[in-house]
């Protein structure tokens, strides 16, 4: 992403709470930066590997026993802001086996065009006003198909504010090489799921939606997984029940909230969200017993202060039955991915 707010002023948040599990706020002596997962100065020198000298994002997904991390607008050197770089691609992906998230993730590989070189995986017009920039916000995979929820980008506005023409599904069936993008999976671009947190449970695919920018609520939606380019069959949490009407989709969690992450933690025996909050300058996490809500209130973990320009806290698919909580993280001033580490306090 080329534009950024909490970016200069952001922070990051988590909280448990509500009945039926284990409860506490932020272990804030136990939350730290761990590494760097892209760019030069990172664990995968991804800037030698796959010319990535800068890119920003990291959403998590599991296929074929892989971790994936789909990255957005990624540059060659020198990779940094305001001047970014050569080599803009709009949208790359990286994939791991690395079963340690102790130490950061291990790149294993990211898909090329050729040999050392990551692939722009969802080509763009680059047409100003009509479309600036296609990118990735979160993946899933069902029987084998990979898909990819994109947001196309027709205008950047001020800091943390961009108008879609529109979002939608792209799909892969030979593990990420190649990429359609569905015709009919479309969403308004002035709609609530311009960005996404995908969650799978059960026979349904759960999608956190908010519009273009991070200044929106959270909405939810699910659809049978496989019937997930199929708009018609998606249903919208609307307060009390699941209706097919988008126009009585229920806020479930307030504005401002930015790129956002839902993952379900055994340990702490909740459903954990992460998002970035601007009027805060923080990326807060809150906790709900079931998928619709209610959901808790939100704990900074760590301030902009301490980790400037930071924004997109993306948990991962694995790594959620014990009492760490690990995340992604990105930072606009180097423009790149870090890895870090939180918990919670009390039972």
């Amino acid at each position: 992403m080329r534009r950024s707010t909490a970016v200069a002023t952001a922070t990051i948040a988590l909280v448990l709470g509500g009945a039926g599990g284990a409860q506490g706020a932020v272990d804030r002596a136990d939350t730290y930066e761990i590494t760097q997962l892209t760019g030069p100065e990172s664990i995968n020198r991804t800037d030698l590997r796959w010319n990535v000298f800068g890119t920003d994002l990291g959403s998590m997904f599991e296929h074929r026993g892989r971790t994936y991390m789909a990255f957005g607008d990624t540059f060659g050197p020198p990779g940094y802001p305001p001047q970014f770089g050569d080599d803009w691609r709009s949208n790359v992906l990286a994939y791991t086996r690395d079963r340690d998230p102790r130490d950061g993730l291990t790149f294993e590989g990211m898909v090329e065009d050729r040999p050392g070189h990551a692939k722009e995986l969802i080509l763009n017009e680059q047409v100003p006003g009509e479309e600036v920039t296609i990118i990735p916000t979160y993946g899933t995979s069902v029987g084998g198909r990979m898909y990819l929820h994109y947001m196309a980008v027709s205008f950047w506005g001020p800091p943390g504010q961009w108008d879609l023409s529109q979002s939608g599904w792209a799909y892969s069936d030979d593990d990420g090489q190649n990429w359609t993008v569905s015709p009919d999976a479309v969403f308004p671009g002035g709609g609530n799921f311009g960005q996404v947190a995908v969650v799978e449970r059960g026979r349904h695919v759960y999608l956190y939606g908010i519009p273009g920018g991070r200044f929106g609520h959270v909405e939810l939606a699910r659809v049978d997984k496989h019937h997930l380019l199929d708009l018609d069959r998606y249903e919208y949490w609307d307060g009390a029940a699941w209706t097919g009407d988008p126009e009585r989709a229920a806020e479930v969690v307030p504005a401002p909230a930015g790129e956002l992450s839902v993952r379900w933690n055994s340990h702490y025996r909740k459903w954990l969200m992460m998002y970035l909050d601007e009027h805060k300058a923080a990326v807060v996490l809150r906790t709900a017993d079931r998928l619709t809500g209610p959901w808790s209130e939100a704990d900074t973990v760590v301030t902009a202060q301490e980790a400037p320009q930071l924004y997109a806290p993306y948990m991962p698919p694995r790594f959620d039955d014990g009492p760490d909580i690990y995340f992604a993280l990105s930072k606009f001033g180097p423009y790149d991915v870090f890895w870090w580490h939180t918990s919670l306090d009390g039972p």
